[in-house]
């Protein structure tokens, strides 16, 4: 039953069985404007067939039209963009007619529907399969995969834990006289700072000989 012209559009799930490549268009001008609606929907995949339907009920001056396209998909894109969109002034309305299907028409299209949910599961199947492989810690073309992509910043630093890994730290020895910094300033900032804590460790121990060195003072004062 269509609805109104004032009647606002409502949300509607198609199971397969209502979905069809035979469509209605209903509020159609009386313009005899047949082939422009044809050329319409025939952009939206090829049509078999396009012609008013007389004998339908609708309001005045206006038509109904049978559609047909070649394949179930097609028509779905077309009834998906084209329902309620304005044609000439009027807003078209765009209905499914699975009562025009052949028992043929029918087994093709539960046919169509059933290869497209097998292959949307193979491909999420194999994604998913893809992705478990790809993370895989055991897999050594992945690790590699990933090396090569890795930045050159990246790259040392993974070096350098894994170098971490291997080596003790304790029983490293790094020479005083490294320059950590690219910077020629920030190293001199360095190596004053060594100099400072040389001088302060060197002279707290000039301060434990110097009083290691003295003797202890006896006292020989009389005791009344």
């Amino acid at each position: 039953m269509p609805r109104g012209r004032d009647e606002p559009a409502t949300v509607r799930v198609y199971t397969v069985c209502d979905e069809s490549k035979y469509l209605i268009i209903r509020n159609v001008p009386s313009l005899g404007c047949g082939d422009e609606l044809g050329t319409l929907f025939s952009s939206y995949g090829p049509l078999e067939e396009c012609k008013a339907m007389d004998a339908e009920d609708c309001e005045e001056y206006t038509d109904v039209f049978f559609i047909k396209f070649s394949q179930v998909s097609n028509a779905r894109f077309a009834k998906r963009k084209l329902d309620e969109s304005v044609f000439l002034g009027n807003r078209l309305q765009v209905s499914y007619a699975p009562q025009f299907e052949s028992i043929l028409d029918t087994k093709e299209k539960l046919e169509v529907r059933r290869n497209e949910v097998l292959g949307r599961i193979r491909s999420s199947v194999g994604s998913r399969s893809e992705r478990l492989t790809q993370y895989s810690p055991g897999q050594g073309s992945s690790s590699g995969n990933l090396h090569h992509h890795m930045s050159p910043n990246k790259r040392e630093y993974t070096k350098t834990l894994h170098a971490s890994h291997i080596e003790d730290v304790r029983f490293s020895h790094v020479s005083s006289n490294k320059d950590y910094f690219p910077s020629e300033s920030m190293n001199a900032t360095v190596n004053l700072v060594r100099q400072k804590l040389d001088k302060i460790q060197s002279g707290s121990d000039g301060s434990n000989a110097v009083a290691a060195s003295k003797k202890p003072r006896v006292d020989d004062r009389r005791r009344i």
